[in-house]
């Protein structure tokens, strides 16, 4: 397995073809992963935003005062009505807000990020659907590869952020080894691996967090021809336990 990046990407605009872009740089190889970073799809998909397009709601005023008071520093009104407006759920309203996003995906902010925005923008919002917009990129790309689009998330009971999968094309979410035998012969019955999770962190190391740009890499040489699984990766809220126990959790100081 080689993680290797696109080299010459250029700062991507709203309306840009990345499958285009890729394919002018270095096309990729049928069998290759494609990982994209989610910044550069919202910015060809014209996600990016200015605050004052938001009107703060009398909620998003009242979660900007508390965290304000929790934190001693001062919180855009703005920016919490932008949160609300790409949730479908607020889990978590202090300290932090954690949300579900219109597509299922659970992180801070509804991911929403306020680096490497650019074009006078102040933050940039996640693709509308990402699985969507994988598939449309790897539909134009040519060989038509696996497409993976990642986003940075922070994880529960630990430190620091890792590359995870919120849209992938023509590759299973998961691989199921259920039915498969451990080294002494005990059959495995609930071992579902989250491969696109694994690549989406994988292509991440070598892609950077900060101001590296490059946001596209190739995952080469590790695609097996017999991948069983399936394209489930969010928790459905009945089976979700953690989801369930934080609608009925409130922060206590």
């Amino acid at each position: 397995m080689r993680i290797r990046t696109v080299e010459g990407i250029p700062e991507i605009q709203a309306g840009d073809d990345i499958a285009s872009i890729l394919d002018s740089l270095d096309s990729p190889g049928a069998d290759d992963v494609v990982v994209i970073a989610s910044t550069i799809v919202s910015k060809a998909e014209g996600r990016s935003r200015r605050l004052e397009e938001f009107t703060p709601s009398e909620r998003a005023n009242d979660i900007a005062r508390r965290l304000c008071e929790r934190s001693g520093e001062e919180k855009d009104p703005r920016f919490a009505q932008a949160v609300l407006e790409e949730s479908t759920e607020l889990l978590i309203e202090d300290p932090f807000l954690l949300t579900v996003t219109h597509f299922g995906h659970i992180g801070v902010n509804a991911g929403i990020d306020r680096t490497n925005v650019g074009d006078g923008s102040d933050i940039l919002l996640l693709p509308e659907d990402p699985i969507e917009s994988a598939r449309r990129i790897s539909t134009h790309l040519n060989n038509r590869p696996p497409v993976i689009i990642s986003d940075t998330s922070g994880r529960p009971f630990r430190y620091g952020q890792r590359g995870v999968a919120i849209g992938w094309a023509n590759i299973p979410a998961t691989r199921d080894w259920r039915g498969a035998t451990d080294r002494q012969g005990r059959t495995l019955h609930v071992t579902v691996e989250a491969i696109v999770d694994e690549l989406a962190a994988a292509a991440n190391l070598v892609t950077g967090e900060s101001d590296e740009g490059r946001p596209v890499a190739y995952v080469e040489d590790w695609l097996p021809a017999d991948l069983d699984g399936g394209d489930r990766l969010f928790r459905a809220v009945e089976s979700d336990f953690v989801r369930q126990a934080l609608r009925g959790w409130r922060y206590d100081s």
